[in-house]
This record gives structure tokens, sequence and C-alpha cells, in this order.
């Protein structure tokens, strides 16, 4: 057995440098891990899904085009020509005309400003509302938060339909009206998200932490729990958009939303109805737009739901 001790005389035959750990800047270059924020570790994640990354480069094309493209063009989005009406797809107009010779092109991308203008506003006012409102929900609790969630039951039972009638009726139908009526309701969603993500953190420790030290409600909502909760809340909002730019296209298609000659896309898509089977470009390029608008969103949303999520993490 004394055989097996090593000679303490072959260490010393060896360089220094193999008993000094950490000496080596490759290797430590090679072990150690670079330290990244959240958000970046949410970049990183999102940039892996390709879906979401072309529905990210999708939208932010049709937002450059909506902008520049009816600045540019010699047509305008209500601009006549009856020596062109009903016109296929050529070089000079590149979706047709249509019954009244109007460039088609130009048409889907003003109704591409109008609904993605739409989306985005909508978007944003339920997001404010739903996070103040299902914030001071979640964190009150008691009496305050049962009053509040019997207003929202109260409010999700209504048919949606009836009291956006009733809003174009009274206000016109305009793009304000059309943002009022879809922002009524939508804010629910996002409200019961946000409820539920505080009435879960509220009882953190650095929340009753900051809570002895004498932080008022706000100041805990504003700069800790909603902070905290803000990867679900941003999903919420991103499945909004789409939402809210096929529900202006609904009621632009049944009559009731953006009105001539004014042009959304659901507004292009219910005046082709009548010469659909003559003239199929007039329905085809709108429904084209409102479908890759869709995807690309919903697209974006599922990459983003999967980025936010921490057991996700690799």
């Amino acid at each position: 057995m004394m055989n097996n001790i090593p000679d303490p005389n072959t260490y010393a035959a060896l360089p220094e440098e193999m008993f000094v750990i950490g000496e080596d800047d490759t290797l430590a270059e090679e072990i150690a891990r670079p330290s990244t924020t959240y958000w970046h570790d949410v970049w990183q994640r999102f940039r892996k899904d390709k879906l979401a990354v072309a529905g990210l480069i999708v939208i932010a094309i049709m937002t450059v085009l909506c902008i520049v493209m009816p600045l540019v063009s010699p047509y305008t989005y209500d601009g006549s020509d009856y020596l062109h009406m009903n016109n296929p797809p050529s070089w000079e107009h590149l979706c047709g005309t249509d019954q009244m010779g109007r460039d088609q092109f130009i048409r889907i991308m003003y109704g591409a400003r109008i609904s993605l203008t739409i989306g985005f506003v909508a978007a944003f006012i339920n997001f404010v509302i739903g996070v103040i409102y299902g914030g001071l929900s979640g964190y009150l609790g008691g009496r305050v938060d049962m009053v509040l969630m019997r207003i929202v039951d109260i409010l999700s039972s209504l048919p949606s339909l009836l009291y956006i009638v009733l809003i174009m009726l009274i206000f016109g139908s305009n793009i304000g009206s059309v943002i009022l009526a879809l922002c009524f309701t939508s804010w629910i969603g996002t409200a019961r998200v946000v409820r539920s993500e505080v009435m879960h953190l509220k009882h953190s420790e650095y929340v009753l932490a900051n809570r002895l030290s004498g932080a008022t409600t706000w100041h805990l909502l504003i700069h800790h729990l909603l902070p905290n909760a803000m990867g679900p809340i941003i999903v919420s909002t991103a499945f909004l958009i789409p939402g809210a730019i096929f529900s202006e296209a609904f009621l632009s298609f049944l009559g009731i939303g953006i009105q001539a000659p004014q042009a959304s896309w659901g507004s292009l898509a219910n005046s082709a109805i009548p010469v659909m089977q003559m003239y199929p470009h007039l329905m085809l390029f709108p429904v084209i737009a409102i479908c890759i608008t869709m995807f690309s969103f919903n697209f974006i949303g599922d990459g983003l739901r999967d980025a936010l999520d921490p057991r996700l993490k690799k």
C-alpha cells in the first residue's frame, strides 16, 4: 500500500504554473458566463423564434409603407379616374383599380394606416385602463376588489355589438368612435391578468418590506408590483392589437365602421362584394392584408409569451 503514495519529488519537478488556478485567461473566458439583463435575455430568446421575428419584420415593413407610399405616390386614396375603372393588377396599378377608378394599392396602404392606428391606440388605451384597474383591484383586495370585479362581470355580460352600435349612432362612424367602441370593454382581459399577478406578488417579502418603510400604494404599484408583472401584461397587450384591427375591419365590413371616401380594409372588402365575381382582385388584396397582419401579430404575441416566460429559460 505504501508504494501507491506518490513521491513528493515528482511534483517538485513540475512547473509552478500548473498549480495556480485561474491564471490561464483563455480558459477563464471560456468558463465565465457573460452577465446579461432580464430584457436582454428576453430579446435573445425572442430572436430564436423565427416566426416571431418574421412577423415583426412584416409589421415594420407594413408600417413604413403605409406612411411613405401615400406621400410619394401620384395617386390618392379618393382620386377617381373614370377611364380606368375596375382595371386588373398591372405595373401602373399594382393592385388594380376599383369601381370608381381609384388606385387599390394606395387605398390598401391608406387602410393600413387607419387599421394600424386604431389597433395601436386601442391597445394602448386598454393597456392603461386595464393596468390601473386590475392593479388597484388586486392590491387593495377585500370589498374594493369585490366591487370592481362585479363591475367587470356586468360589463362582460353585455353583448358587445349592442354598445358598439349605440356608440356609432351617438358619435357617428369615424375613427374616434371606433376606438371608443373597441375600448369600452376590451381592457377587461388585461385587468384580470394584472389583478391575478398583483395578488400573487403583493405578499412577497420585498413588498412587505417597502410597505413597512412607509411606501404608498401608488409607489408599490408603479415601482415594484407592475414591473415584476410586466411579462404577462405585455403578452396580453400584444394580442389586443390584432383583436382591435380585426374588430375594426369587421365593423367596417358590416357598414357601421369607417365610411367612404375613407378606406379601411373592412370597407374595401365591403365595397367589393357586389362585383366580387367579376373583379375578384378587389376582394382578394384587402383580405390578404388582413390575414398577413393577423398572422404577424399572433406570431409576435406567441414569441413574446415564450420569451417572457422564465420557466423556458435555458
